[in-house]
């Protein structure tokens, strides 16, 4: 059934690419921006972004996500339309990448058991942002090896970022709201996923040749630079010792309502 529906969809469907490309939608953006941050004020007037390492966990999960999200976008249309591969030799290129996830999840759990979340964490945003350097002057002609220490080395950081996201943003809130901490953490992470795959399709269909032309390819990587960086600065601000005090009243208050 499923090879005679893609030949179907292949010989029926047309191409839905635009002939020009769309300009960027302030207007859009900053109704997005009014929504999350309504959402976020409401989430404040509850308590909850009173502790700085819930906080720092929930932002932290949308920007590892959204780095997660831009690459897989970013580096699907790289891959294919700058270096014209195949859609499963652009998969295969990616292997690395998925080798170190798996690698690094368990080692985070055991980090996080052993030396707390400040090490994992700190890792992971030095690895993910180290990890798109490669990718930001890549080209056509990018020697492959230059390609998959990028994935490895990104691949490692996202794989170290999972376990300290959540365990962070429990530690910061009663035991009792540990279900709460634990969705939003969770929905932070869908978030940010959205919001990395919508910014770098913005950035690519601003380009005024309608594809992955390579000044829009390096600002996107620059981008998901960024967010590593910022996985890293919000972990260390997160789990600072200032941070895990912020921790206390919030048990407290919450104990009390």
């Amino acid at each position: 059934m499923q090879p005679g529906a893609f030949r179907l969809a292949w010989r029926l469907i047309p191409e839905s690419r635009a002939e020009h490309p769309r300009r960027l939608d302030p207007g859009g953006q900053m109704l997005v921006f009014t929504l999350l941050a309504a959402v976020t004020y409401g989430l404040i007037e509850l308590g909850l972004f009173r502790s700085i390492p819930f906080s720092g966990a929930t932002l932290i999960a949308v920007c590892a996500f959204a780095a997660l999200g831009g690459f897989l976008f970013l580096n699907t249309l790289y891959l294919q339309e700058v270096r014209g591969l195949s859609a499963l030799h652009a998969g295969l290129y990616t292997l690395p990448l998925a080798v170190t996830t798996i690698i690094a999840s368990p080692l985070s759990g055991r980090l996080v058991a052993a030396r707390g979340t400040r090490v994992p964490l700190t890792v992971a945003g030095a690895a993910m942002a180290l990890g798109m350097l490669p990718m930001t002057w890549a080209g056509a002609d990018t020697a492959p090896w230059q390609l998959f220490a990028g994935y490895l080395v990104f691949g490692f950081g996202f794989g170290m970022v999972n376990t300290p996201i959540t365990d962070t943003a429990v530690s910061g809130l009663p035991r009792e709201r540990a279900g709460v901490a634990a969705a939003i953490a969770s929905t932070s992470r869908q978030v940010g996923t959205a919001l990395g795959v919508a910014v770098i399709g913005a950035v690519v269909a601003s380009s005024a040749a309608g594809g992955v032309d390579q000044t829009t390819q390096h600002a996107a990587w620059w981008i998901l630079c960024g967010l590593g960086v910022a996985v890293l600065g919000l972990g260390l601000f997160s789990t600072g010792r200032r941070a895990r005090a912020t921790a206390r009243p919030a048990h407290t208050e919450m104990v009390a309502r």
